[in-house]
C-alpha cells in the first residue's frame, strides 16, 4: 500500500502521524513553502461545538497520540449584541494561533510527522491517483472536491482580519453578533497574548446583506476600540472573499479519502472546524490501516455539520433585535448552563429547537 496524501495542514498532517503510528509510511506533498506557510491568525476551540467530547486537546492526546499546545485555556467569553452583552465564565475551550508562527498547530503536527513533506509541490491530485494506492485530499479547501461533482456548497462567506497591539487578558474571547456591523454575520476577538489579539469580522454573502467589507470594518474597528477603551493600532491583515462551505456526499470515493475542508470540516454556524479537520484525517487513517470504516467514522463530524447549517440558516432569519432577546436569555440560569454545561450538546439542542421556525421561514 502506497498513501500519498495532498496537503499539510491539520487534517493531513493528523492522517500522517496516525498512519506513522499503525506502521505505513505516507508521502506527504504540499504546494506551499513550508507547513503552515500561509497568513498568521487566531482561532477558537469551543467545546460548545464539539460535544460530547468537551476538552478535545486532552482527547487528541489520550486516545489518539497527537500532542498539541494552544496559547491559553478560555475562562471566559463576552457576547455582545446591539445593546446586550452576556459574559460566560468556566473551561469554554482554548484558543490557538494558525500559519507562519513557530507555536502554530500546524507546525505543532509538522513536528510530529517523521514521514518526509515534499514542499513547493507541482503534483496533482491525477498524477499522484496514477503513482499511488491511495490518496488523502487534504488540501484545505473545497477544489477538488467541487471538480470531482462530490461536493455541496451550502453558503460562501467573506472575511476581514488584522492583528492589533493592546492590552488584552489571554483567557477571554469577545464575540459580537451584531447585524449592523456584521450583516447575518459576527466579529470577534481573540487573543495572541497580553498585547496582541486577532480582530476579525465575517459576513456570509448573501444578496440581504449588502455588504461592503471596507464599510462595515470601519463600523465594526471604532466599536472594538471603544470597549476596550484602547487604540488596537494594526500590524497586520488579511481578507478572503467568497470562502465556500458545504460538505463532499462521499467521504470516500474508490481509493480517495476526503479530508478537512475537502470533506466539509469547517462549520457553516461560527466558521471553525478545527477539531473536525483532525478527527477526519485520524478517521481516513483508521480505514486505510483496517480499524474503521470512513464513511461511518466521520457520521457524527457530518450530523454536527447539518446542525451548524441549520444554526447558520436561522441566523439569516433574525435581526439585531432579535439577537438582542437571544443574547439576554443567555443571561438567564438556563441560557447560561446550555452553553456551558459539559453534559450538554449545545449544537444537537440548538438545532432541532430551530429546524421547525427554519420550514416555517422557507
Amino acid at each position: 500500500m502506497k498513501v500519498a496524501i495532498m496537503g499539510a495542514g491539520l487534517s493531513g498532517l493528523a492522517c500522517a502521524i496516525t498512519l506513522e503510528k499503525h506502521g505505513v509510511t505516507p508521502a506527504i506533498f504540499e504546494k506551499r513553502s513550508s507547513v503552515g506557510d500561509r497568513f498568521v491568525n487566531a482561532e477558537a476551540l469551543l467545546s460548545l461545538f464539539t460535544r460530547p467530547v468537551n476538552d478535545c486537546i486532552a482527547s487528541l492526546s489520550e486516545h489518539h497520540g497527537i500532542f498539541l499546545h494552544p496559547i491559553a485555556s478560555i475562562a471566559k467569553m463576552t457576547v455582545y449584541s446591539k445593546h446586550e452583552k452576556v459574559v460566560l465564565d468556566g473551561q469554554l475551550g482554548f484558543t490557538n494561533v494558525r500559519g507562519r508562527e513557530k507555536h502554530s498547530f500546524e507546525a505543532q503536527l509538522g513536528r510530529q510527522v517523521r514521514s518526509k513533506i515534499h514542499v513547493h509541490s507541482e503534483k496533482t491530485y491525477e498524477e499522484l491517483l496514477a503513482d499511488y494506492t491511495h490518496v488523502v485530499l487534504a488540501t484545505g479547501d473545497s477544489d477538488y472536491a467541487k471538480k470531482n461533482r462530490n461536493f455541496r456548497e451550502d453558503l460562501t462567506v467573506s472575511i476581514k482580519g488584522a492583528t492589533v497591539e493592546g492590552r488584552f487578558d489571554p483567557y477571554e474571547v469577545k464575540v459580537w453578533l451584531d447585524y449592523e456591523i456584521a450583516p447575518f454575520g459576527y466579529g470577534y476577538l481573540i487573543p495572541f497574548s497580553e498585547k496582541e489579539a486577532n480582530l476579525v469580522i465575517a459576513i456570509p454573502d448573501l444578496p440581504e446583506s449588502n455588504m461592503d467589507m471596507e464599510f462595515l470594518w470601519s463600523l465594526y474597528y471604532p466599536k472594538v476600540q471603544a470597549e476596550f477603551q484602547q487604540e488596537l493600532p494594526i500590524t497586520d491583515q488579511f481578507q478572503i472573499t467568497g470562502y465556500p462551505i458545504g460538505i463532499c456526499h462521499s467521504g470516500r470515493v474508490g481509493n480517495t479519502f476526503y479530508v478537512g475542508n475537502n470533506f466539509g470540516a469547517m462549520m457553516p454556524f461560527m466558521g471553525f472546524g478545527q477539531y473536525a479537520a483532525w478527527m477526519t484525517g485520524i478517521y481516513a487513517a483508521h480505514d486505510l490501516c483496517g480499524i474503521g470504516h470512513y464513511e461511518d467514522l466521520t457520521q457524527p463530524i457530518r450530523q454536527s455539520y447539518e446542525n451548524s447549517i441549520v444554526l447558520r440558516r436561522s441566523m439569516e432569519h433574525l435581526s439585531s433585535e432579535s439577537l438582542d432577546v437571544i443574547v439576554r436569555n443567555l443571561n438567564s440560569p438556563w441560557g447560561k448552563k446550555l452553553l456551558t454545561s459539559p453534559s450538554l450538546n449545545t449544537l444537537k439542542i440548538a438545532s432541532y429547537l430551530l429546524r421547525p421556525f427554519i420550514r416555517q421561514k422557507s
